[in-house]
């Protein structure tokens, strides 16, 4: 995970880029969600928010992953659904190093996760 640079200030950019309008959007969501969990350590209200468009932005994804067939659908839900449970499950990111933690987990999942499935997925209309 090292060999992914995490943007400082914590936003998205065209860097990140899938190439689905939807699901580039959702990116930055998660993004501008995660930046907030950052600057509000122990808002509980602040990281349910996360938690809730991490939890729909996955539906979400895996449902188009489904629909195309998507090879690596499984494999691919298996990280999502570990980083879910950490997310909610243990109440991070709750800490600084938490949310960095969190921080290089989406910008590496989305460079060399998410970055498999380019061109992979149904044509959004």
């Amino acid at each position: 995970m090292d060999s992914v640079v995490v943007p400082k200030p914590f936003r998205w950019d065209s860097s990140f880029e899938v190439f689905y309008k939807s699901l580039d959007e959702q990116h930055r969501g998660l993004f501008d969600a995660l930046a907030a969990v950052a600057e509000n350590l122990g808002d509980d209200a602040v990281l349910k928010t996360l938690v809730d468009l991490t939890t729909a932005h996955f539906s979400y994804e895996e449902g188009k992953m489904q629909d195309a067939k998507y090879e690596n659908y499984p494999e691919h839900k298996k990280k999502h659904d570990g980083f879910l449970a950490d997310l909610a499950g243990s109440k991070k990111p709750n800490t600084t190093d938490n949310c960095n933690w969190a921080m290089k987990w989406l910008c590496h999942h989305i460079k060399t996760v998410d970055f498999v499935y380019k061109g992979k997925l149904k044509a959004e209309k």
